[in-house]
């Protein structure tokens, strides 16, 4: 039985007596390992040359763990749709700024100094593209990442900004439809249009994930139909048209003797896992330190790939390959934990209230002033404006409630950002 009508207010997530998502902070950490396995197995950074001459066992299996980035975006589509139920435009730019940018901000200037004290697989290159590097627009004035893995980001905001359209009319199940279908739309003429400026804003081999997270999340939220099985399928051919492109660019050179079928069975699984938990069977799932787990995962990526391999390149000929990927892996674990701890909590807090009164000094501002010449409707007019301010001071107080809870529901389950 459907809850709410599709595209009237609709409860937040306690009001809809769903259980917390344990289960997506354990895949986003599991994504999280896939890419760390990925690069420290598979990549000749730091090791000096092949990582497969070591072990090729462990070579095969981590060589499509590239696939994490998939995955995140899968889960970005779902919860970015959850989180942005029932705010505004203000609490969703709010929301997404603070839990961004605090532990990139670290990782940016954490990497840049381990890249200039030790510059033995790539040095930071210059102040210019470090600084620019901390706004996460580096690649839209054509400044190099300072680390592999910030391409993901930009991907990622630029998802923000366009379902940002739907947030500003309000988040609705017709909307989030609609939009599914003209981000579809778009990113299958980008193709033939042969138009840079759709191109950027389609990403079309990247788009079919968070077009099915949304999908997967109003099956959550509501109920499965054959509309949002429809999309999900649609997104899913989709993707797998793109596994082949993906895998020459993961790959390189090898791609041309590896197969591409373990990619797509990989894909078909992230499928089938997210629509395990939009039908709720995974509502059961209680393992409070998958939450954990889950928090590490942001700050694990953005710090692991160019300090692990510099790290990797000073210590291969001292220590046992085993031992030495063993100890980084954990070093990475408690260095996230430590970003996570001391400055996603403070500082995501600090730029949430920092936000949020320049967005009520904004309003305040916007305010249009009495028009002058009705002094004799002046005191009329000033209790009315009274009321009015009192009545939007009561709903202000109400939303803001509403959004605090959504927000902690939604800083439980995460995303990639």
């Amino acid at each position: 039985m459907r809850l709410v009508a599709p595209d009237g207010p609709a409860p937040s997530e306690t009001a809809l007596g769903r259980p917390r998502l344990y289960v997506l902070d354990g895949l986003r950490f599991v994504a999280a390992l896939m890419v760390l396995g990925y690069h420290y197995l598979t990549l000749r950074d730091g090791w000096g040359n092949d990582p497969q001459a070591f072990s090729p066992e462990l070579y095969h299996v981590a060589q499509f763990g590239w696939l994490g980035v998939e995955v995140f975006f899968l889960i970005s589509g779902f919860v970015i749709c959850m989180s942005a139920w029932g705010r505004t435009l203000g609490d969703f730019v709010k929301s997404r700024v603070s839990r961004l940018y605090p532990a990139y901000w670290v990782a940016v200037l954490l990497t840049a100094s381990v890249l200039t004290l030790w510059p033995r697989v790539r040095s930071a290159d210059s102040l210019e593209t470090v600084l620019t590097n901390l706004t996460m627009l580096q690649q839209g004035v054509g400044v190099s990442d300072l680390d592999d893995v910030y391409w993901s980001l930009f991907i990622e905001l630029k998802f923000y900004l366009l379902f940002a359209l739907v947030v500003y009319k309000g988040v609705t199940y017709r909307r989030c439809v609609l939009f599914c279908g003209l981000w579809t739309v778009a990113g299958v003429v980008a193709y033939k249009a042969d138009t840079s400026f759709l191109s950027v804003w389609a990403i079309a081999p990247y788009s079919p994930y968070f077009i099915a997270g949304i999908a997967f999340y109003l099956m959550y939220r509501f109920r499965p139909t054959m509309l949002l099985w429809a999309i999900v399928a649609v997104e899913f051919l989709l993707a797998q048209h793109y596994v082949k492109g993906r895998v020459v660019m993961n790959l390189g050179d090898k791609a041309a003797t590896a197969h591409d079928w373990p990619a797509r069975i990989g894909v078909l699984l992230a499928f089938l896992l997210m629509a395990a938990i939009a039908l709720g069977l995974f509502d059961g799932v209680r393992w409070r330190w998958l939450s954990r787990a889950g928090s590490l995962t942001y700050p694990l990526y953005l710090l692991h790939m160019y300090i692990g391999f510099t790290l990797i390149s000073l210590l291969r000929h001292r220590l046992p390959a085993p031992v030495l990927l063993t100890s980084i892996i954990a070093l990475m674990l408690v260095l996230s934990y430590a970003v996570n701890r001391w400055v996603e909590r403070s500082v995501g807090a600090w730029l949430r209230d920092g936000i949020d009164r320049g967005l009520q000094e904004m309003r305040r501002g916007s305010r249009q002033a009495p028009a002058a010449g009705r002094t004799g409707t002046w005191h009329q007019g000033r209790q009315g404006v009274a009321r009015t301010e009192e009545g939007e001071g009561k709903k202000g107080l109400a939303c803001a409630e509403q959004v605090d809870r959504t927000e902690k529901e939604s800083d439980r389950v995460g995303t990639l950002s």
